[in-house]
């Protein structure tokens, strides 16, 4: 009887001409395996990877032009505020120096009216015509405008009535006095001119109608016009 050897198992025979297809498979090693997947999901991958970065950067893009559109509107909303803002600082300085001008020319119509006065008398002579002069001028620069004339129909926005009568010889309310002169800047009336004024008597034919109504009868006087 043969002895066997404890601790020994015998193994089969492998023939030599055997070869690797014939052997049992060995499993892979992580390397292999890591680099399996790699290879597997290398371009699908890396495509995943660029539609993620652009769609990022286009939400940034989209939410930098609602910035600056925001920005923008900001800007001009603040701008159109600022022309605003200069358009009325202009017209309350423009208002707030005819308001001053108006409030010193108030002041010197009373002188004025003296100068005026002295004139028609015949007695601004020597210095103080020319002082009354240099006065008018300076006041006239500084957009006094004098008016109200005799003939002229009254008007209640402009003119003062002080004094009130009928003539025969007007056709409305004339102004047939200026006791004094009105005065104006601009468009804005400072004081009215005070006048006397005269309305067409009561019952009387105005002077053109009166004068179409004797023409007939001169003609009806006289037989009529004259026949060849």
């Amino acid at each position: 009887m043969t002895e066997e050897t404890p601790g020994f198992e015998e193994k089969p025979d492998v023939p030599s001409g055997a070869g690797t297809e014939d052997a049992e498979p060995q499993a892979a090693t992580p390397d292999q395996a890591g680099a399996d997947s790699l290879k597997g999901s290398g371009p699908a991958a890396a495509g995943g990877d660029v539609d993620v970065k652009e769609a990022a950067l286009t939400a940034q893009l989209d939410q930098v032009r609602m910035a600056l559109n925001e920005r923008t509107a900001d800007l001009q909303r603040l701008q159109a505020e600022y022309q605003n803002y200069r358009r009325r600082v202009e017209r309350d300085r423009v208002t707030v120096k005819e308001i001053a001008v108006a409030n010193l020319l108030t002041e010197l119509l009373p002188t004025l009216d003296d100068v005026g006065r002295a004139r028609e008398h015949g007695e601004l002579l020597g210095g103080f015509k020319s002082v009354g002069e240099s006065l008018e001028t300076v006041a006239a620069k500084m957009g006094l405008q004098q008016f109200g004339k005799e003939g002229e129909p009254f008007d209640p926005t402009i003119h003062e009535a002080l004094m009130h009568s009928y003539a025969p010889d007007v056709e409305e309310t004339t102004c047939v006095a200026i006791l004094q002169p009105g005065y104006r800047i601009g468009e804005r009336t400072i004081r009215p001119a005070r006048v006397a004024v005269a309305e067409p008597q009561p019952g009387a034919t105005p002077p053109a109608k009166a004068d179409e109504a004797s023409a007939p009868a001169s003609d009806e006087e006289s037989g009529g016009p004259d026949e060849g």
